[in-house]
């Protein structure tokens, strides 16, 4: 795992990039970001205040911080899902049986039904109240999950 301390100026180009897709409040006050890239699309962010993984374009939530991934809409499934998304399935319709509220685009965590458990975060792939007007189809595009290569690298750090 390659390991690199970015500027503060690459800093303040993630910290905008990150406001700009995160709700209100979910941004702390960042000085500097520890990069370990895990793969060549997979980098974990970490500061002292946040974590936060860098999937291709897209910056998300560690799922380790429940505090941070609290402030962001959710969408429940199923306990039958539960075993896909923890593969890196994406979340399915017919899987879901609670929505918050979240327009296209928008970072989604996805928590089981039973427990509450946070076990993905993802890219709403339809508004929250189109895709539950859907019978089926994708509705998360399911970018960090439990147990994937970002979660066993974290471990390491």
């Amino acid at each position: 795992m390659k390991i690199s301390v970015i500027s503060k100026s690459e800093t303040a180009d993630i910290i905008e990039k990150i406001t700009a897709r995160w709700p209100a409040g979910a941004v702390p006050r960042v000085k500097t970001f520890k990069v370990y890239e895990v793969d060549a699309e997979k980098k974990i962010l970490v500061s002292d205040e946040l974590t936060a993984v860098q999937v291709k374009d897209a910056i998300v939530p560690f799922l380790g911080k429940p505090d941070v991934l609290a402030k962001f809409p959710a969408v429940t499934v199923d306990m039958g899902a539960v075993k896909f998304v923890c593969n890196g399935a994406k979340v399915l319709r017919p899987g879901i049986v609670e929505f918050g509220q979240f327009k296209k685009g928008d970072i989604v965590v996805v928590k089981d039904q039973s427990h509450g458990k946070m076990l993905a975060v993802g890219v709403a792939l339809e508004d929250s109240e189109a895709a539950k007007a859907m019978p089926k189809g994708y509705v998360v595009d399911n970018l960090h999950y439990i147990s994937d290569k970002i979660w066993e690298a974290h471990k390491e750090i």
